[in-house]
């Protein structure tokens, strides 16, 4: 069952075209990894989805609802792990997973349950009641990564979620995103990181010049190197970010 999809969006920024005729679907219980070089237009296809951002035409649905005229509705149903956002500078942990909870309908019990099962999980216990400016930014990334899923959203859309991140802490948020979509919720990756998305991902879409240019599954690639497949169809996009390999 598809919980996103996206249908020929187009954006412009005057003379950048930032999306021009992106399509791409998700699954329920997929973990889908948009993958694409930097200005491919995977956070701005990201921020239409999640309401955060109206296209110049085209068409989205998640979860049964349009992003665009329902951004509050979308935005209430679903995780959001943006690139490089900070959690609030002046509140502690702690009191920044309350206010998520309030603003998301979850009782107090069920906020400090689930805020604690995320501390152990990532390893900052000893950090919860210190205010999130004095964190560093690794631990200020395990704090944004918890608030996406305190909800336990049916889809979470992820913008480089290992950025910041030691190697232990690295695998285990790997390994929760397989686990989350195998129980049926669709998961979005947007990454620039190939080795990343062949790790983890059971599909993906490689992105460039704002438009879907490839997709291949795990089981699509089989001996095929998805860096090879990477290059292959940005260099033959003609991406405007990518410098073309030599030798």
């Amino acid at each position: 069952m598809t919980a996103i999809s996206a249908t020929d969006l187009r954006k412009t920024y005057g003379d950048v075209r930032a999306l021009d005729g992106m399509s791409v679907e998700v699954e329920r219980g997929e973990l889908y990894g948009f993958l694409g070089p930097n200005g491919a237009g995977k956070t701005t296809t990201m921020e239409v989805l999640t309401g955060q951002l109206r296209p110049d035409s085209g068409s989205a649905a998640v979860l049964g609802t349009d992003p665009t005229e329902e951004p509050v509705e979308t935005r209430a149903r679903v995780g959001i792990l943006p690139e490089q956002l900070s959690p609030p500078s002046f509140l502690t942990p702690r009191e920044y997973f309350d206010f998520v909870g309030r603003v998301r309908g979850l009782d107090d019990d069920t906020v400090a349950e689930r805020a604690e099962t995320w501390a152990e999980r990532l390893g900052y216990t000893a950090k919860v009641d210190t205010l999130c400016a004095d964190l560093s930014r690794g631990q200020q990334q395990k704090v944004m990564v918890t608030q996406a899923f305190l909800h336990e959203p049916d889809a979470v859309f992820i913008d480089e979620p290992l950025a910041n991140l030691d190697p232990i802490v690295q695998e285990r948020v790997k390994r929760f995103l397989v686990e989350y979509a195998e129980r049926g919720n669709a998961v979005l990756v947007s990454t620039h990181n190939v080795e990343v998305a062949e790790d983890i991902c059971t599909r993906v879409g490689i992105v460039t010049n704002g438009t879907l240019v490839a997709e291949r599954s795990a089981d699509e690639l089989g001996e095929e190197s998805l860096l090879d497949v990477f290059f292959e169809e940005v260099e033959s996009a003609g991406s405007r970010d990518t410098p073309v390999l030599e030798g």
